[in-house]
């Protein structure tokens, strides 16, 4: 007598497969989705650190030396001892560690005014933010 044995099918069929891709590309989707506005929010959060940041060592300069810097001698003033007026009396930098200027999460400097305009008796210090235009409410400053 012969004996048939039934062939059991190993491994999967293409629409199984399909299947799975399909699903799994729906699912990484919605991540995408879900984690986009996490990114934007964490690019803001990183902005505003990066600020308070500055704002020590900004704060530590004028300590020193008696005044804020001058607009043109900017951040780099943090960095190493500028020329100009006003021209620092007692410069104890680096302010910052390590001695490099960060640029803001989207790449671009931080902008650097005194006397500031957003506040007159003191610094504006501020990220243009993520549309990259200055002066509308996508901006992240130190008067926040």
């Amino acid at each position: 007598m012969k004996q048939h044995r039934l062939r059991s099918a190993a491994g999967f069929t293409l629409l199984e497969i399909l299947l799975v891709v399909i699903i799994i590309g729906m699912l990484v989707g919605v991540a995408v989705v879900k984690l986009g506005g996490v990114s934007a929010t964490a690019r803001q959060t990183t902005a505003r650190r990066q600020i308070d940041a500055y704002k020590t060592a900004i704060g530590l300069y004028e300590f020193h030396n008696g005044n804020y810097p001058s607009t043109e001698q900017g951040l780099a003033a943090l960095v190493t001892q500028p020329s100009g007026q006003p021209a620092p009396t007692n410069w104890q930098g680096p302010y910052i560690d390590p001695p490099v200027l960060r640029k803001d999460p989207w790449n671009r400097d931080y902008i650097y005014k005194f006397p500031g305009q957003k506040l007159p008796s003191g610094y504006d210090l501020y990220s243009v933010g993520a549309n990259g235009i200055e002066g509308d409410d996508d901006d992240i400053g130190n008067w926040q």
